[in-house]
């Protein structure tokens, strides 16, 4: 059976993987298992390997160790990109288990942050909300092209002294089925 980027990704084991090598970074399945304690390592060497195989992990260093070869992996950005012609052709059950695997991802890290020894929510930047906003189509256009730019600059900066890697996840879901006007208010 092949599968397509969106069968590929959104599987929550597999998207916990992806989601650890965001940031630009190279890992070893020896240090994915340090990531990701909770994936018993042969589920974890299955979905990398399935991974590699669909082009979204790359491997780029091999070594020996212990008589077996121990490879780094990267990311793929571009192949691992769900297309809106897949994304068109999910049905409301594909969205809502890619969106609950998403979920999961990020679960996941919380997790992982709650299980550390110096947790500080305020010195960590810890921070989650939902907002309403009122915005027409070409407004919200405009707050998302915003975003992109506040945000793009940032995703280049590499692993540094002081710096610590940070999970950033959106979410943007119209409410109500149809355009509704604010409620009046008393005046």
């Amino acid at each position: 059976m092949s599968l397509n980027n969106a069968q590929v990704l959104m599987h929550p084991v597999r998207l916990r993987i992806w989601q650890s090598f965001l940031g630009d970074r190279a890992l070893t399945t020896s240090q994915l298992r340090d990531e990701l304690p909770e994936i018993p390592p042969a589920s974890l060497y299955r979905h990398v390997n399935l991974l590699v195989r669909h082009g979204v992990l790359s491997v780029v260093a091999e070594r020996r160790v212990r008589g077996a070869t121990e490879r780094t992996y990267v990311l793929r950005v571009a192949a691992s990109t769900i297309t809106d012609q897949e994304l068109e052709h999910m049905t409301a059950e594909q969205q809502r288990d890619a969106f609950m695997a998403y979920i999961a991802g990020l679960l996941g890290h919380f997790d992982h942050y709650l299980a550390g020894a110096d947790i500080d929510y305020r010195r960590d930047g810890v921070g989650y909300t939902v907002a309403g906003l009122w915005l027409d189509d070409a407004e919200f256009s405009e707050f998302v092209r915003e975003l992109v730019n506040v945000v793009r600059p940032r995703l280049a900066n590499a692993p540094a002294a002081g710096r610590r890697r940070r999970i950033l996840g959106t979410v943007f879901i119209p409410a109500g089925g149809a355009q509704q006007e604010p409620a009046q208010r008393p005046g």
